[in-house]
């Protein structure tokens, strides 16, 4: 409790943003409309990607805990935050329904977002590796954008915050589909490891899914503020 306190009043000076259970009273919300514009002249528009759906689980982690399901879950909630402040945030999905041939699903999702031509493209993912031990969230990008770099080490910055213990850092990657054929900045997020199972039994709660979704959003306003 006392790190989601600590987290929300972080979060609330940035921003002015809190999770969508709290109530805003007209006076907080006037002053939360008028800081997003102090941070970004130009109406800020981000692609939120959850990765995986439909036939497509992703990675199976630890009690079969299913990498698109926690990848929509985190997904829902960066947008609940982003949009209480007035960001307009776009989905590649909402639900489980997407292609069953998965190169026609990351085609139609590449498509979206180079239609769109957000601000940003963040891609919610989890991880996994051969041996249990390994855990924390890590931030991808390519570096044909300038400020993909940028983003990411925001980003990572904030998520540590959650575990202090985690020594991860950015990594460049020129071969994910999402980073290398999407022609905005963009950001692969892996929230954790499936294969850990601490990290993959936070993972599936709500109160650990909404410090990451904290997190997150702290790294892109951060940025935006820059």
């Amino acid at each position: 409790m006392k790190r989601k306190i600590e987290l929300f009043m972080v979060l609330f000076l940035l921003m002015g943003a809190i999770i969508a259970s709290y109530k805003l009273s007209e006076w907080t919300a006037d002053v939360v409309k008028d800081k997003v514009n102090e941070i970004d002249k130009s109406n800020p528009v981000i692609v939120i990607d959850p990765g995986h759906g439909g036939e497509d689980p992703g990675k199976v982690g630890i009690n079969d805990i299913l990498e698109k399901d926690i990848n929509l879950q985190i997904s829902m909630k960066v947008r609940d935050l982003l949009e209480e402040v007035g960001i307009e945030v776009v989905m590649t999905r909402e639900d489980d329904k997407v292609p069953d041939r998965k190169k026609e699903d990351l085609g139609n999702r590449v498509e979206l977002i180079n239609k769109t031509r957000p601000t940003i493209a963040l891609c919610i993912h989890q991880n996994s590796y051969t041996t249990s031990d390994i855990f924390g969230a890590q931030v991808f990008y390519h570096t044909k954008t300038a400020e993909a770099e940028d983003i990411a080490t925001m980003v990572q910055e904030s998520l540590r915050t959650i575990d202090p213990a985690n020594r991860r850092e950015i990594k460049e990657n020129d071969t994910y589909y999402m980073l290398k054929f999407s022609e905005v900045p963009t950001i692969i997020v892996e929230c954790g490891f499936l294969t850990n199972p601490t990290e993959a039994q936070k993972l599936t709660t709500e109160e650990y899914q909404d410090e990451v979704a904290f997190a997150i959003c702290e790294g892109i306003v951060k940025w935006l503020d820059n």
